[in-house]
């Protein structure tokens, strides 16, 4: 039973040697209402812990701890616990749940005992919540960060002066398994420039996406279209829609728990897109 213990306990994991590994405690945002936190822990940190909490040391449990942060007029920063979120050895990352957007948050990794003593290993980097309405989806896997990662980056702090945007981007690199540099070289490669000023076709499209979104009862039921949509804890709801180039109507319908009270919005939406004639510059101009 105390060998179980010890393993739920170990944000080590396995890992005997340290060489090549420091601690590093990484947060990204999701969208509004999920931030992603992800860590490495060496085997030294650990035991570094355990002498500092010396009798604590049993009762002690790993933790992440979300703070709310709040950059004043000044640059001065304040900073508040929301709540610990026991997490467990042989895990390296979590996803955290958080409500109303947008704010800012930090998290701290490290042991939290019985008597309230919370030993810190690493702290995170601070990351900014979106405005509700950019997007529904929560990313499962790095394959999805790939198509979005600037966004994500920029979202998580990569573009500020965050002393920690060294690890972010060292994280993304790792992940990507690619350098990140300016947009057009990270996407196209370091001949970039010279290969866009080649005279070759020249590709041009513009697509168009929709955003609905609003609350109601946590328990009420919703339909967008027809469709059911999901209601999230504190009533909000958000749908990410295509947007053709016509004219639509869409009808919203919400319902009480209990089917008594029933209202209904209607959306009345049209795009309609014009392209306009290609203008050709001469190249001596």
């Amino acid at each position: 039973m105390n060998e179980v213990r010890e393993r739920q306990r170990d944000l080590a994991g396995d890992r005997t040697d340290d060489t090549g590994i420091r601690d590093r405690l990484v947060l990204m945002v999701r969208d509004p209402y999920w931030l992603h936190a992800c860590w490495e822990v060496t085997r030294q940190s650990v035991e570094r812990a355990r002498a500092a909490m010396a009798e604590h040391w049993h009762s002690a449990q790993p933790t992440l701890r979300v703070m709310a942060v709040e950059t004043g007029a000044t640059t001065s920063t304040a900073e508040c616990a929301l709540r610990d979120i026991p997490v467990h050895g042989g895990v390296k990352n979590w996803y955290i749940d958080v409500k109303d957007p947008p704010k800012s948050y930090r998290v701290d990794l490290g042991y939290l005992a019985a008597n309230g003593k919370f030993f810190v290993i690493s702290r995170s980097n601070i990351v900014s919540t979106p405005k509700p309405g950019s997007s529904d989806a929560i990313d499962e896997n790095w394959s999805d960060i790939a198509e979005n990662y600037e966004k994500i980056y920029a979202q998580s702090g990569g573009y500020t002066d965050d002393g920690n945007k060294g690890e972010l981007q060292e994280l993304f690199e790792e992940r990507l398994r690619r350098p990140m540099g300016a947009p057009l070289v990270t996407r196209y490669g370091m001949g970039a420039e010279r290969m866009l000023g080649r005279t070759r076709e020249f590709q041009f499209e513009v697509e168009a996406e929709m955003i609905v979104f609003g609350t109601t009862h946590p328990d009420a039921h919703v339909q967008l279209g027809g469709e059911p949509v999901k209601i999230r804890e504190d009533g909000s709801f958000t749908v990410r829609m295509s947007m053709p180039d016509r004219r639509q109507v869409i009808p919203i319908v919400a319902s009480s728990n209990d089917g008594v009270e029933q209202r209904t919005i209607v959306l009345a939406i049209e795009r309609n897109t014009k392209v306009m004639e290609p203008m050709i510059r001469d190249a001596n101009d």
